[in-house]
């Protein structure tokens, strides 16, 4: 009776080892319900973090502006350093040129600015009204007058729009002044603290991954520091390459606009440059005030504005963005506008800016965890794939 309650209790046991604890699919499933588990578990105690998240909001801002600033410059730095130059007299002379470059556009070009975008404030309802008088006669033509009424109703229902969200913020704006002194204050911390956070970031960055590699357990260090290599490249790349080429698209506009006499031909030249910093998108979004002013100025300056977006997306495609910007990133064009919609839709306007890095730094860490998988997980040890590759010849093989 012993032996057959040993042979069964074997027997369960084996079964038990063969179905469950040696199951790879029973196995991911258990320790992703541990995983969601911890996850449902910190939800219900959050609150315990605000202390650290009001720390990070702190924090975060200027450390984000010092790590812009720090991905700019510090290959400048690094050539000096090769040209014999010492770490920190580098230091001091890039420093120099920021505040030089700092008091330049204090004194010269921000007042600029500061008048054109004043004048462009103040002459924009003249603007508007007189963009939808001259669409409104268009519409009373013979050929479009069928579709006034049409056109009418969306206005009406795009002005109502607009008075129900002015009238919304009205409303907030006295509640929000609280939270608009806590903006500004943080700005001004950020601006105070980033200066040093960005000369130990410059003189003592190198130290970092040897300092962090430390704290991970030494199986992991390989890997990790790979991870974080990666990682680092993806964000210095798109970091510069966006910077760079955002000054360019607006010192581009802003000749373009000054050549042709164009009115505010900074201020657009400056907005068209900021909003470049969203992908694909932010040109075609700085050219809407553009085209406005151009086509209420006088159909030959709607002409000269469209050449000059057409010469500048030409340089912009062929030559600025291939050399500073190449394909490092690998995100497909339709994957960016996905990636774009929801970070804004969630996050607002940092979202949009920080959406595309944030995407390529998920995007690294998801493929080596992927490829960790891969490797331990047995799923994957033949590489037949019954999908034809399709193949794209270039034009030197071609």
């Amino acid at each position: 009776m012993k032996q057959e309650e040993s042979v069964t209790i074997k027997h369960a046991a084996t079964w038990f080892w063969k179905w469950i604890l040696n199951n790879k699919v029973v196995s991911i499933l258990l320790i992703s319900l541990l995983v969601l588990l911890n996850v449902l578990a910190f939800s219900k105690i959050a609150h315990i973090f605000n202390p650290l998240k009001d720390f990070i909001s702190v924090i975060g801002l200027p450390i984000l502006m010092a790590g812009i600033l720090y991905y700019l410059v510090n290959p400048l730095i690094d050539w000096m350093e090769t040209k014999k130059v010492p770490r920190m007299a580098a230091i001091f002379l890039v420093f120099m040129i920021i505040i030089a470059l700092i008091v330049w556009g204090a004194t010269t070009l921000i007042p600029v600015i500061r008048e054109q975008t004043l004048g462009l404030i103040k002459d924009w309802p003249t603007y508007w009204d007189t963009l939808v008088s001259q669409v409104d006669s268009l519409l009373r033509s013979d050929i479009l007058s069928q579709f006034q009424q049409q056109v009418n109703e969306i206005t009406e229902n795009v002005m109502s729009s607009i008075s129900k969200q002015a009238t919304n913020l009205v409303n907030t704006t006295v509640s929000g002044i609280g939270s608009v002194v806590g903006v500004v204050t943080n700005i001004v911390v950020a601006l105070i603290t980033m200066p040093f956070i960005l000369f130990y970031l410059l003189k003592d960055g190198k130290k970092l991954p040897y300092t962090i590699m430390k704290v991970v357990p030494s199986k992991l260090r390989v890997s990790t520091y790979k991870l974080l290599g990666e990682i680092n490249n993806q964000i210095s790349q798109y970091i510069r390459g966006q910077l760079v080429v955002a000054f360019f698209v607006a010192l581009m506009f802003w000749i373009g606009f000054a050549i042709v006499g164009l009115e505010y031909a900074v201020t657009l030249g400056v907005l068209a440059g900021f909003l470049n910093l969203i992908p694909y998108l932010g040109s075609f979004i700085a050219m809407v005030p553009v085209l406005i002013i151009a086509f209420v100025t006088s159909p030959a300056m709607l002409i000269k504005v469209l050449i000059v977006f057409g010469i500048e997306q030409m340089i912009e495609g062929r030559v600025i963005q291939p050399q500073i910007l190449g394909s490092n990133l690998d995100i497909h064009p339709i994957t960016i506008i996905f990636v774009l919609l929801t970070s804004g839709k969630i996050f607002g306007i940092p979202g949009v800016i920080l959406g595309i890095p944030g995407y390529a730094v998920l995007k690294v860490i998801i493929n080596h965890v992927f490829n960790w998988y891969k490797k331990n997980s047995g799923l994957y040890k033949d590489d037949f794939n019954p999908a034809i590759k399709s193949i794209v010849i270039s034009k030197k093989e071609s």
